[in-house]
């Protein structure tokens, strides 16, 4: 089966700054940087970029809504997109995640958008469901094509369609709908799946990005290591994550701090699911609902011997990344201000529009503004699954420090924590 458009591919060509940019391979057309096109696009056409030679230059998918008119497939040498395409460039993605087959962990990402080359789009695995949430309206004349491929690839039990809130509209009038089945029979809104060995639960349906925050995982590993007869503080725990992970390290206690009692109610049902292992059964877990800025900035006087600050994004637009990087540097010391001498503190950032080295300096500056000594364990950005190709795609970010003590090479030697 071919592509959909019926029509001809529209004919574009851009400003000399914009056309440097996709050559250096950047994936993105902004809509000021065309100054000409053949004519009125619809969602998912195609569109081919001339140069100012009137050579193809590259081609992509068209989206007359959206700030990001398009999202480039191709560069280099003009191409025919047959299935054919199409399937060969999924294989290609799918073998990347060659390394999780058949593990302890059947919960991963499959496409990650652009990085990928599929731009816009995201592919989830939660064991034998796959969750496929779109970004741009331009892939939903292709959906049925989409889903058939996958489906021959993978083999499915059930694939879920989630809709980012900028398209729902545009989905709705093309026949979609926000958490549908696009093929399997089960209705189910949470689904099973492990990670590392443990079993987690994602909200496929209804839950945030596409259930459950895949991204932390190596990070969620290196807290393990490090746990052992520890006390930790897991704030904005969502779905308890790190905790579960702390416990299984050998932790005697573990707290959730979260605004949201379904949040809460989440991480006591991935604990529950948990429970035939020795030491998550042994340790305490304790659940705090409350704002997590407010809590720590709290003078009560108790602390951890952990602390994890991962917290949503602070800055979802460009013009909120300074007022973000200061929040990040009071989050931060307040983390540090509950710390024990010689704990240790994980602060995380997944705000695009603050970059990995504003991050790291603001949590840097928090260990003298707390009036604490730091020594800088780890620095950590995205995982294997996740693996980001240009800078807007480049969002999570980690730093893990030990508070007032130096650590002994026995014991960075222990926790190993560049091992993902």
């Amino acid at each position: 089966m071919e592509s959909p458009p019926a029509q001809r591919p529209l004919r574009l060509r851009l400003t000399a700054a914009a056309e440097n940019t996709i050559r250096r391979g950047h994936p993105w057309v902004y809509s000021d940087s065309i100054r000409d096109q053949s004519r009125a696009g619809a969602a998912g056409d195609l569109g081919v970029i001339y140069d100012r030679n009137d050579r193809f230059m590259a081609l992509g998918l068209w989206d007359p809504d959206s700030p990001i008119r398009l999202r480039v497939l191709h560069v280099g040498r003009p191409v025919t997109l047959t299935s054919d395409w199409w399937r060969d460039r999924l294989r290609t993605a799918f073998d990347r995640r060659a390394a999780f087959q058949g593990s302890d962990t059947t919960g991963f990402r499959y496409l990650y958008g652009e990085s990928d080359g599929w731009p816009g789009l995201v592919l989830d695995r939660y064991g034998d469901v796959l969750v496929l949430k779109l970004y741009t309206a331009a892939w939903l004349p292709r959906l049925p094509e989409l889903t058939g491929w996958i489906r021959d690839l993978l083999a499915p039990d059930r694939i879920v369609l989630r809709l980012s809130r900028n398209i729902q509209t545009a989905a709705t009038a093309a026949g979609w709908r926000e958490g549908q089945n696009l093929w399997g029979d089960d209705t189910a809104e949470r689904v099973e799946f492990l990670e590392s060995g443990l079993r987690f639960e994602s909200e496929v349906v209804r839950g945030q990005k596409t259930g459950f925050f895949l991204d932390q995982r190596e990070n969620r590993r290196r807290v393990e290591r490090l746990a052992a007869g520890a006390e930790g503080l897991n704030a904005f725990s969502f779905s308890g994550g790190f905790s579960l992970y702390a416990a299984r390290g050998g932790a005697r206690r573990v707290t959730d701090l979260d605004l949201s009692a379904h949040a809460l109610e989440q991480a006591r049902r991935n604990f529950a699911l948990n429970q035939s292992v020795p030491t998550v059964a042994a340790a305490q877990h304790e659940q705090i609902r409350g704002d997590a800025f407010e809590w720590l900035a709290a003078r009560d006087g108790r602390q951890f011997d952990v602390v994890i600050l991962d917290p949503p994004s602070l800055a979802k637009r460009e013009t909120e990344r300074a007022e973000a990087i200061r929040a990040y540097e009071r989050l931060a010391v307040s983390g540090i201000r509950r710390l024990r001498p010689g704990g240790v503190l994980l602060a995380a950032s997944c705000s695009a529009h603050v970059s990995a080295d504003e991050f790291f300096n603001a949590a840097r500056r928090a260990f003298p503004a707390a009036g604490r000594r730091s020594w800088e364990l780890l620095t950590a950005g995205h995982p294997s699954d996740h693996a980001a190709t240009f800078p807007e795609a480049a969002y999570l970010k980690a730093i893990f420090f030990r508070a007032d003590q130096e650590p002994d090479p026995t014991q960075l030697r222990q926790w190993n924590l560049g091992a993902a």
